[in-house]
């Protein structure tokens, strides 16, 4: 495994993520495909023994459960000075008012709900799930800074959103002495490249680290195109996510790479990823060990220029998604 600095900051991240959706309690959970906790653990575990220590959750995967899952198995399986836990907050956690968002009352609630279920002190990146409009950025910030200077999050990151959303959020907290976002978890794959027109300048200008979601485009570029899984049969958002053909053109090329060098097709997709300089580190989901396998070897395959050209060529400009 190699590892990098989390953007501007001092803080060594692994370059895969291993990202925790999937990882929760079914009967909490909106999705089919979620692993339970006995499930879960062996994939944490080949996780830190292949070198990863980034671990991303949030508050609403599986209604919580999956924190409680992540945290116990990594207080038993690690040390925590030597993991980077990072969490999220914004989405609706109980009915009524209040339930979500970005506001003071909202954040210090789910804060303290999120280390809860985790079983530590404080996470190391505690993430916005989201850009809330309902919400005054300044009331975010603040709150935020707060949640730092409380010693109950080392970090604070962004996600999904515009650029001059995010750049309003940053100029806010710089003009204010508050503490600033230093990662952009974004979406961001050989399908969908719209974050290079200015999301992704606009985090290499101001140093700020960059987690891509979905880097495999919830495995359509890991598949044919007409191949179905039990989650891309009942993911409704990925279907919003990706509602043209599904660049059958860059996943036959992902294929033909692949066959070439002798690989599953996820390795070239996230090498690709990996290889751009704004990347910090993809978020990648795993359901079955191979997942974390491929990730992990993807860090070592370097693409050539022609084979890097043949990915990008046939890509075609998309409709904002994701936020």
């Amino acid at each position: 495994m190699r590892y990098v600095k989390l953007g501007s900051t001092g803080l060594d991240v692994s370059r895969i993520c291993l990202g925790c959706m999937s990882f929760g309690d079914p009967g909490r959970g909106t999705h089919e495909w979620t692993l339970d906790e006995e499930a879960s653990r062996p994939l944490i575990r080949r996780a830190l023994d292949a070198g990863i220590n980034f671990f991303d959750t949030a508050n609403v995967y599986s209604d919580g459960s999956s924190e409680e899952i992540v945290g116990r198995a990594l207080g038993e399986l690690a040390r925590r000075d030597e993991v980077v836990i990072a969490t999220k907050v914004n989405g609706g956690m109980h009915d009524g008012p209040n339930a979500h968002g970005l506001s003071r009352k909202a954040i210090m609630t789910e804060i303290d709900n999120s280390l809860r279920r985790l079983g530590t002190d404080y996470v190391d990146l505690y993430q916005i799930h989201r850009y809330d409009s309902a919400t005054p950025v300044e009331e975010t910030m603040e709150a935020l800074h707060d949640v730092v200077k409380a010693g109950k999050a080392r970090y604070i990151g962004a996600s999904s959103m515009y650029a001059w959303q995010f750049s309003k959020a940053q100029y806010t907290a710089r003009l204010n002495g508050w503490t600033r976002f230093v990662s952009m978890q974004n979406h961001y794959n050989l399908l969908y490249r719209e974050e290079e027109r200015e999301m992704l300048p606009l985090c290499a200008d101001q140093g700020v680290g960059v987690l891509p979601w979905s880097p495999l485009a919830r495995g359509r570029l890991t598949r044919d195109p007409e191949a179905t899984t039990e989650r891309s049969r009942t993911d409704a958002f990925g279907r919003r996510l990706y509602q043209d053909d599904g660049g059958r053109d860059i996943v036959d090329a992902v294929s033909r790479i692949a066959a070439d060098r002798g690989v599953p097709r996820a390795r070239v997709a996230l090498a690709w990823l990996l290889a751009r300089d704004t990347v910090t580190a993809p978020v990648i989901g795993a359901t079955r060990a191979e997942h974390v396998d491929d990730a992990v070897a993807a860090v070592s395959l370097e693409l050539t220029g022609k084979e890097t050209e043949e990915l990008e060529a046939p890509y075609t400009p998309r409709a904002i998604s994701g936020h």
